[in-house]
């Protein structure tokens, strides 16, 4: 089978997830235009848009066709980012994610700066990955044709929060969060360290 044919299985596959997982809301996928050099680094991506609705009261944005770029033995990962509204500014904050993921393999644990608020007014400005606590593992394993893919959740944080990590480690700033009952799509969330 041709590489790109098994990559677009895979997105196929992805796609099909999220519908199953989020049946009863509305689904869009549109091709985001990454450009060409970001095209190049993640050839087969999509972006899908999940509605508010029985499983969720936010907005869901997913990547599918990520699994392709850093893939090994058949595994590898794909992005959920939560948020408020509807709004295309989701769409390329995960379209630099996977992009970002291409050159550097991101993981549970991993952060990335996003050079502005992902939101106008707020204070989270990098991207925190993580389990996707709000959706539950049903949505984050994906068994798909040629493998498996994990979608994990791009968390926006504070980088005060980044600096709490980084002294104090993953699971104490996770447990802060727990603490504190973060609202992880409020865009004026305050920060917890």
């Amino acid at each position: 089978m041709f590489e790109s044919e098994r990559n677009q299985r895979a997105a196929a596959g992805v796609e099909a997830h999220v519908r199953d997982f989020f049946t009863g809301h509305m689904i869009t996928v549109s091709d985001y235009d990454l450009g060409p050099e970001r095209r190049e680094l993640v050839p087969d991506l999509r972006i899908l848009t999940v509605s508010p609705g029985p499983r969720a009261d936010s907005w869901a944005y997913v990547t599918a066709g990520c699994w392709s770029t850093v893939e090994t033995d058949g595994h590898s990962l794909e992005f959920v980012l939560t948020a408020p509204v509807r709004d295309g500014r989701f769409a390329e904050l995960l379209a630099m994610t996977a992009s970002y993921h291409a050159g550097h393999h991101l993981d549970v644990e991993h952060s990335l700066p996003i050079g502005e608020p992902w939101l106008p007014g707020s204070h989270c400005d990098h991207l925190l990955i993580s389990l996707p606590y709000l959706h539950g593992p049903d949505l984050e394993h994906c068994a798909l044709p040629d493998g498996h893919a994990r979608i994990l959740w791009a968390l926006p944080v504070t980088a005060a929060e980044m600096a709490y990590r980084r002294e104090h480690g993953h699971e104490a700033l996770e447990q802060l969060f727990d603490e504190r009952g973060i609202v992880p799509t409020d865009p004026r969330r305050p920060s917890v360290a």
